[in-house]
């Protein structure tokens, strides 16, 4: 009897040959987006002998040396810019969550006049470069008598439109029978919130959690615009001062950029795993 099955062995090649242009593109961007850093690992690590500005790119430090990082951490008050960024990321990304969750939440599940309205007003503002917004805030600030304190960094920050259409997405996706079976249980609007609202967008609030730590982490041009002391400075703001200090040597300034990468990268690597499926699931629909 004539075998009536379909071959197969051609389709292998095909996919063997998909998979390896695939994990090759995949390579390329890899390299395109971790290039830089290495380059700057480098100049961080060359020794003063060494050029940093060769052609083609010259990676390996002959020999490796820490001096530009001590240099980094002793040449200005480094400490203390690390200080001022940990108290404006503990007092900024709690308040985050809690206003775009507060905020989302209604726009999501609870039927009121002007909702569809709101939520679009909310939604323009992604579209605004942030530097429009800096005279109306420093007058903002100025006027609440707020420039040049630790409050003028952290009020601007509490409120985003990303965080609040992500998690008005999640909170939309939530079956409407469950709230129901809550409510007829007797749950308060509050109750169905905390207890399920919430708990159901926990892989959205990690990503919001990374993407306001690595904002906060890096804020510069804000904080240079309402701050005049030195000893109120984030770290990527203090970072820039090293410029000026270092002179044109750049391998300090490689080195303190180094630095305040680490905290970023440590974060995004504990809780990267939240950050497919929670996109996923925000920007469904």
């Amino acid at each position: 009897m004539a075998d009536t099955n379909p071959p197969v062995v051609a389709a292998k090649p095909r996919h063997t040959v998909r998979t390896v242009l695939m994990y090759v593109l995949l390579t390329v961007v890899g390299l395109l987006f971790i290039g830089p850093f290495l380059i700057m690992l480098s100049t961080a690590l060359k020794p003063g002998s060494q050029p940093v500005d060769s052609f083609p790119p010259d990676l390996i430090p002959r020999p490796p040396v820490l001096d530009w990082f001590v240099e980094a951490t002793t040449t200005i008050p480094f400490f203390t810019f690390t200080g001022n960024s940990v108290i404006y990321i503990v007092a900024i990304i709690p308040l985050y969550l809690l206003v775009s969750a507060m905020t989302a939440y209604p726009l999501a599940r609870i039927n009121f006049r002007g909702r569809g309205l709101f939520f679009m007003v909310f939604l323009s503002t992604m579209f605004l470069p942030g530097e429009l917004m800096l005279i109306p805030r420093f007058l903002v600030m100025s006027q609440l008598g707020l420039v040049d304190s630790y409050l003028a960094v952290i009020l601007p920050a509490i409120l985003s439109a990303l965080g609040i259409f992500m998690l008005r997405q999640t909170f939309a996706q939530i079956p409407e029978e469950i709230f129901e079976a809550a409510r007829v249980d007797g749950a308060s609007e509050w109750g169905l919130f905390t207890r399920i609202a919430l708990p159901a967008a926990v892989p959205t609030l990690a990503v919001l959690t990374i993407l306001g730590f690595i904002s906060v982490w890096n804020s510069f041009v804000w904080p240079l615009v309402v701050l005049n002391d030195q000893s109120k400075f984030p770290l990527a703001l203090g970072i820039a001062y090293l410029s000026g200090v270092s002179g044109n040597d750049v391998r300090g300034l490689a080195a303190g950029t180094v630095l305040s990468l680490l905290p970023v990268i440590a974060v995004f690597l504990f809780l990267q795993k939240h950050i497919l499926g929670s996109m996923a699931g925000a920007l469904k629909g």
